[in-house]
């Protein structure tokens, strides 16, 4: 007992000591080393719900002080693999950014087959511009019937993942009416040897001092006889506008050297806009960028097009610990950084419990 004392004290220890952040000049965060930041979880950090499983997690503190994270759930007893058919975006609200937040409504529910996301919505990301609230998604639909606690061996359940497609909806007030649109902003390419020709999914969002708006998503290639289709790339696109119009840049981005063989490098992007500067924070896949596979890496660009990992790649490791010392028994997912004034304070993300029995959202403390 008492050595699993000290363990745990030397942790939080460790943790209570770490730098502060150190913005440049400009505002930027170009040193800042948020791994040094992390802080253990406590249990009043953690969003979940008795009925539901609950996934990604997009925050964002509106003019009346208070928090809404905008999340995906679906039935815990349908499996985790049941968010590509059964997800719906909802919205929870707290006083504080790290909660505790309660459930308000379902935002974006199905709609029925007919519609391009008529029966999953799933993949938030928030963005406030000029009085107004646009909710960015992934949308899919199908009408074949998949049997729950299925996934990759049930050719139903590639129909809804390969229609995945991105759209937005859009509000005055997130606890009021969304407009949601009949097609999606992005679709995918059509050309059959495009990137991105079967699918794009996880929509990140982020508007520069310019007012250029930089979307950036997942795309899947086709890949003939293969139902999952080929490599899984990021692509980026931009526009003027928050809601149309968005041109996609020819080539993916989050690439390194030797990753040409690799299925997948990244994943899960959050991306944001700081003093001239393009920031990402991404899941490193296979460790190309922080040499840990499954930790969380912080990318820069000041383009949107060409990213490099940052002079502290490694924002999160692959595992996160607990205020008892213990880690939790899954990586971090679907990340979302809230800041506050240019600071990073809260990490937030999705993460799976009793090997993925049913998931919630964490929001991992930065000091």
């Amino acid at each position: 007992m008492k050595i699993k004392l000290t363990i745990s004290f030397l942790l939080c220890a460790t943790c209570l000591l770490a730098q502060k952040p150190k913005l440049t000049k400009d505002g930027s965060l170009d040193n800042v080393d948020l791994f040094a930041m992390v802080q253990p979880v406590p249990t009043t950090h953690i969003f979940s719900d008795s009925v539901y499983n609950i996934w990604c997690g997009s925050v964002t503190r509106a003019s009346n002080g208070k928090f809404y994270m905008f999340y995906s759930r679906w039935q815990k007893e349908l499996g985790h693999e049941a968010w590509i058919t059964h997800s719906e975006i909802a919205l929870a609200k707290a006083d504080k950014p790290e909660g505790p937040y309660q459930h308000l409504k379902v935002v974006l529910p199905a709609r029925g087959s007919q519609f391009w996301d008529g029966t999953t919505t799933h993949n938030p990301a928030i963005l406030q511009y000029k009085g107004k609230f646009y909710l960015y998604y992934m949308g899919s639909t199908g009408k074949s019937y998949v049997q729950p606690h299925t996934s990759y061996d049930n050719p139903n359940w590639w129909e809804y993942r390969n229609n995945q497609r991105i759209g937005v909806a859009v509000a005055n007030d997130p606890e009021g009416d969304w407009q949601r649109f009949d097609t999606p902003i992005l679709d995918v390419g059509s050309d059959s040897t495009a990137a991105d020709a079967l699918m794009v999914s996880n929509p990140a969002i982020t508007v520069d001092k310019n007012g250029r708006f930089i979307l950036v998503f997942k795309q899947v290639e086709k890949k003939t006889g293969v139902l999952r289709g080929g490599k899984v790339r990021f692509g980026v696109a931009f526009s003027t506008l928050p809601n149309s119009n968005f041109v996609k840049h020819n080539k993916p981005i989050f690439e390194v050297k030797d990753s040409e063989n690799e299925w997948m490098v990244a994943e899960d992007p959050f991306i944001w806009h700081q003093k001239d500067v393009n920031y990402a924070i991404v899941r490193d896949v296979v460790g190309k960028f922080t040499g840990e596979s499954g930790a969380l890496a912080l990318m820069v660009s000041t383009n949107g097009v060409d990213w490099q990992p940052s002079k502290h790649p490694k924002v999160l490791a692959n595992k996160v610990y607990q205020v008892n010392g213990k880690t939790f028994d899954d990586k971090l997912e679907r990340p979302c950084l809230y800041l506050e004034n240019g600071i990073p304070k809260f990490l937030f993300g999705a993460m799976g419990f009793e090997k993925r029995k049913y998931s919630a959202n964490v929001a991992v403390p930065l000091k």
